[in-house]
Protein backbone atom coordinates (compact mmCIF):
# COMPACT_ATOMS: atom_id res chain seq x y z
CA UNK A 1 0.00 0.00 0.00
CA UNK A 2 1.33 3.39 -0.98
CA UNK A 3 -0.24 5.38 1.89
CA UNK A 4 -0.95 8.26 -0.48
CA UNK A 5 -4.38 9.84 -0.27
CA UNK A 6 -6.33 9.69 -3.53
CA UNK A 7 -6.84 13.05 -5.21
CA UNK A 8 -10.34 13.58 -6.58
CA UNK A 9 -10.87 16.39 -9.06
CA UNK A 10 -14.24 18.10 -9.32
CA UNK A 11 -15.08 19.74 -12.64
CA UNK A 12 -18.38 21.54 -12.83
CA UNK A 13 -20.80 24.28 -12.16
CA UNK A 14 -22.08 27.14 -14.24
CA UNK A 15 -20.78 30.64 -14.84
CA UNK A 16 -23.33 31.87 -12.29
CA UNK A 17 -21.73 32.27 -8.88
CA UNK A 18 -23.21 29.92 -6.29
CA UNK A 19 -24.97 27.73 -8.83
CA UNK A 20 -26.83 24.68 -7.58
CA UNK A 21 -24.61 22.53 -9.81
CA UNK A 22 -21.40 23.75 -8.21
CA UNK A 23 -22.90 23.46 -4.74
CA UNK A 24 -23.89 19.85 -5.51
CA UNK A 25 -20.32 19.15 -6.63
CA UNK A 26 -18.96 20.67 -3.43
CA UNK A 27 -21.21 18.36 -1.38
CA UNK A 28 -19.86 15.36 -3.24
CA UNK A 29 -16.27 16.51 -2.72
CA UNK A 30 -16.95 16.90 1.02
CA UNK A 31 -17.96 13.23 1.07
CA UNK A 32 -14.57 12.41 -0.48
CA UNK A 33 -12.81 14.48 2.18
CA UNK A 34 -14.82 12.74 4.92
CA UNK A 35 -13.35 9.44 3.68
CA UNK A 36 -9.82 10.83 3.84
CA UNK A 37 -9.33 11.87 0.22
CA UNK A 38 -7.88 15.07 -1.10
CA UNK A 39 -9.95 17.22 -3.45
CA UNK A 40 -9.56 19.97 -5.98
CA UNK A 41 -12.38 21.98 -7.57
CA UNK A 42 -12.37 23.56 -11.00
CA UNK A 43 -15.71 25.32 -10.77
CA UNK A 44 -17.74 27.72 -12.82
CA UNK A 45 -15.42 30.68 -12.40
CA UNK A 46 -12.54 28.64 -13.86
CA UNK A 47 -14.66 27.03 -16.58
CA UNK A 48 -15.83 30.45 -17.77
CA UNK A 49 -12.20 31.35 -18.54
CA UNK A 50 -11.56 28.31 -20.75
CA UNK A 51 -11.37 29.31 -24.41
CA UNK A 52 -13.60 27.50 -26.86
CA UNK A 53 -11.83 24.28 -27.81
CA UNK A 54 -10.25 24.44 -31.27
CA UNK A 55 -9.34 20.99 -32.61
CA UNK A 56 -7.03 22.62 -35.17
CA UNK A 57 -4.82 23.92 -32.36
CA UNK A 58 -3.83 21.43 -29.69
CA UNK A 59 -1.26 23.77 -28.13
CA UNK A 60 -2.99 24.42 -24.81
CA UNK A 61 -3.69 27.88 -23.46
CA UNK A 62 -2.78 28.60 -19.83
CA UNK A 63 -6.29 27.64 -18.69
CA UNK A 64 -6.36 24.46 -20.77
CA UNK A 65 -2.98 23.54 -19.31
CA UNK A 66 -4.35 23.95 -15.76
CA UNK A 67 -7.25 21.65 -16.65
CA UNK A 68 -4.98 19.08 -18.31
CA UNK A 69 -2.52 19.07 -15.40
CA UNK A 70 -5.36 18.71 -12.90
CA UNK A 71 -6.75 15.68 -14.75
CA UNK A 72 -3.25 14.17 -15.03
CA UNK A 73 -2.78 14.46 -11.27
CA UNK A 74 -6.25 13.14 -10.39
CA UNK A 75 -6.91 9.61 -9.23
CA UNK A 76 -10.64 10.11 -9.81
CA UNK A 77 -12.92 12.79 -11.21
CA UNK A 78 -16.43 14.04 -10.55
CA UNK A 79 -18.14 16.02 -13.31
CA UNK A 80 -21.21 18.12 -12.51
CA UNK A 81 -23.38 19.76 -15.15
CA UNK A 82 -26.70 21.49 -15.26
CA UNK A 83 -29.22 20.03 -17.63
CA UNK A 84 -29.82 22.56 -20.37
CA UNK A 85 -32.43 21.60 -22.96
CA UNK A 86 -31.91 17.90 -22.34
CA UNK A 87 -28.11 17.84 -22.39
CA UNK A 88 -24.98 19.06 -20.62
CA UNK A 89 -24.10 22.74 -20.63
CA UNK A 90 -21.74 24.34 -23.12
CA UNK A 91 -19.09 25.16 -20.50
CA UNK A 92 -18.96 21.53 -19.35
CA UNK A 93 -18.85 20.20 -22.92
CA UNK A 94 -16.09 22.68 -23.73
CA UNK A 95 -14.05 21.54 -20.71
CA UNK A 96 -14.47 17.90 -21.70
CA UNK A 97 -13.60 18.67 -25.33
CA UNK A 98 -10.48 20.49 -24.11
CA UNK A 99 -9.21 17.20 -22.70
CA UNK A 100 -8.22 16.35 -26.28
CA UNK A 101 -4.85 17.88 -25.36
CA UNK A 102 -4.32 14.70 -23.29
CA UNK A 103 -4.77 12.34 -26.23
CA UNK A 104 -1.06 11.50 -26.55
CA UNK A 105 -0.46 11.13 -22.81
CA UNK A 106 0.59 7.73 -21.43
CA UNK A 107 -2.79 7.81 -19.62
CA UNK A 108 -4.98 9.74 -22.08
CA UNK A 109 -8.22 11.49 -21.18
CA UNK A 110 -9.84 9.76 -18.15
CA UNK A 111 -8.04 6.43 -18.63
CA UNK A 112 -7.84 4.34 -15.42
CA UNK A 113 -9.99 6.78 -13.49
CA UNK A 114 -13.43 6.40 -11.96
CA UNK A 115 -15.59 9.34 -12.97
CA UNK A 116 -18.75 10.29 -11.12
CA UNK A 117 -21.63 12.20 -12.68
CA UNK A 118 -23.86 14.84 -11.10
CA UNK A 119 -26.73 16.54 -12.88
CA UNK A 120 -28.97 19.34 -11.68
CA UNK A 121 -31.94 20.19 -13.88
CA UNK A 122 -35.31 21.89 -13.74
CA UNK A 123 -37.26 18.68 -14.12
CA UNK A 124 -36.74 14.93 -14.17
CA UNK A 125 -36.80 14.50 -17.95
CA UNK A 126 -33.85 16.83 -18.49
CA UNK A 127 -32.03 15.28 -15.53
CA UNK A 128 -32.31 11.79 -16.97
CA UNK A 129 -31.29 12.62 -20.54
CA UNK A 130 -28.42 14.79 -19.34
CA UNK A 131 -27.11 12.08 -17.01
CA UNK A 132 -27.15 9.58 -19.87
CA UNK A 133 -25.30 12.03 -22.11
CA UNK A 134 -22.63 12.79 -19.53
CA UNK A 135 -22.04 9.11 -18.75
CA UNK A 136 -21.68 8.40 -22.50
CA UNK A 137 -19.09 11.17 -22.86
CA UNK A 138 -17.14 9.88 -19.83
CA UNK A 139 -17.10 6.43 -21.39
CA UNK A 140 -15.91 7.89 -24.73
CA UNK A 141 -13.09 9.60 -22.81
CA UNK A 142 -12.05 6.16 -21.50
CA UNK A 143 -13.24 6.87 -17.98
CA UNK A 144 -15.03 4.40 -15.75
CA UNK A 145 -18.47 5.89 -15.02
CA UNK A 146 -19.34 5.04 -11.44
CA UNK A 147 -22.30 2.69 -10.94
CA UNK A 148 -24.35 5.53 -9.47
CA UNK A 149 -24.89 8.95 -11.03
CA UNK A 150 -26.74 11.71 -9.17
CA UNK A 151 -29.69 13.51 -10.74
CA UNK A 152 -31.22 16.34 -8.75
CA UNK A 153 -34.40 18.20 -9.61
CA UNK A 154 -33.61 21.87 -9.08
CA UNK A 155 -37.18 23.16 -9.40
CA UNK A 156 -37.07 23.79 -5.64
CA UNK A 157 -34.26 24.87 -3.34
CA UNK A 158 -31.72 22.08 -2.97
CA UNK A 159 -29.35 23.65 -0.43
CA UNK A 160 -29.50 25.60 2.81
CA UNK A 161 -27.50 28.78 3.48
CA UNK A 162 -24.43 26.73 4.50
CA UNK A 163 -24.48 24.67 1.29
CA UNK A 164 -25.87 21.46 2.82
CA UNK A 165 -28.61 19.52 1.09
CA UNK A 166 -32.11 20.24 2.35
CA UNK A 167 -33.41 16.79 1.38
CA UNK A 168 -31.80 13.62 2.74
CA UNK A 169 -32.29 11.85 -0.61
CA UNK A 170 -30.18 14.50 -2.36
CA UNK A 171 -27.46 14.32 0.30
CA UNK A 172 -27.39 10.53 -0.14
CA UNK A 173 -27.03 10.81 -3.92
CA UNK A 174 -24.15 13.29 -3.75
CA UNK A 175 -22.37 11.37 -1.00
CA UNK A 176 -22.74 8.13 -2.95
CA UNK A 177 -21.11 9.62 -6.05
CA UNK A 178 -18.19 10.96 -4.03
CA UNK A 179 -17.77 7.75 -2.07
CA UNK A 180 -17.82 5.56 -5.18
CA UNK A 181 -15.20 7.69 -6.96
CA UNK A 182 -13.04 7.70 -3.83
CA UNK A 183 -13.36 3.95 -3.26
CA UNK A 184 -12.38 3.11 -6.85
CA UNK A 185 -9.51 5.62 -6.74
CA UNK A 186 -8.29 4.18 -3.45
CA UNK A 187 -8.14 0.72 -4.99
CA UNK A 188 -5.88 2.06 -7.76
CA UNK A 189 -3.67 4.15 -5.45
CA UNK A 190 -3.33 1.32 -2.93
CA UNK A 191 -1.72 -1.03 -5.46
Amino acid sequence: MSGRKPLILGIGGTIRSGSSTERALQCSLRAVEARGGETRLLGGEFLAKLPIFNPANLEPTAEQQILADAVRAADGVIVASPGYHGSISGVIKNALDSLEVLRDDPRPYFTDRAVGSIITADGWQAAGTTLTTLRSIIHALRGWPTPFGAALNATSNLFDAEGACIEAKDAWQLSTVGEQVFDFAQMKVGK
